[in-house]
């Protein structure tokens, strides 16, 4: 990818209009497993974990469920929740925005997979902060990201949706300035669909 023909203001509604089409292709061969097992490997048996950005929550809702984790799944997309409620009713699905989190929950864990890198470099700075005051002292976060700092576009759907990171230095120390420490950063992962993948602990 290269270059920048999406704006961030449009992600809701592109992931509104191809929910459906989104959840098709979504892949369920759980290539995610190996940075899964590490995440949950720190974490209590039965642990509460938020998933930010759930999507439909499969597969990676699905996973924790299957798991034995409590999960609490937020999104701020409608048709993405429905889905998940139609696979899940008892679950706990919540319309939410991970810019402005502000749950009364605390979590041993907060998972951010494909979700969080749609927000602007403020915008996760801002979220970081979020996140941090949701985890209990100890707890883990998962996130992936990009593997250097800037923005780009990609697709979903077909249409344009906005991507951007902060550099690895840049997430370090915004993590420190809130309490959490790096634990795990690799860039663009062979075995995860090249996706770049950042740990930390709160301390």
């Amino acid at each position: 990818m290269a270059g920048v023909d999406a704006s961030p203001d449009d992600t809701q509604q592109v992931y509104e209009r191809q929910a459906e089409a989104f959840d098709a292709g979504r892949s369920r061969a759980l290539f995610e497993a190996r940075w899964l097992a590490r995440f949950t490997a720190c974490l209590p048996a039965g642990a509460r974990v938020l998933d930010l950005g759930c999507g439909s929550g499969d597969p990676i809702a699905r996973w924790f469920i299957a798991e034995g984790f409590r999960v609490t799944g937020v999104d701020f997309v409608q048709p993405m929740l429905d889905l998940a409620r139609g696979r899940w009713p008892e679950g706990d699905w919540r319309m939410g925005d991970m810019r402005t989190l502000d749950l009364p929950d605390r979590f041993e864990g907060i998972v951010a997979w494909n979700s969080f890198f749609h927000l602007r470099p403020d915008e996760q700075r801002t979220c970081i902060a979020h996140m941090a005051r949701h985890l209990v002292p100890g707890g883990s976060l998962l996130l992936t990201v990009g593997p250097k700092a800037g923005e780009v576009s990609g697709t979903v759907g077909g249409e344009p949706v906005y991507h951007a990171s902060l550099s690895p230095a840049g997430y370090a120390t915004c993590l420190e300035e809130h309490g959490l420490r790096l634990t795990g950063f690799l860039a663009e992962d062979p075995d995860t669909d090249k996706a770049s993948v950042l740990m930390a602990r709160k301390d």
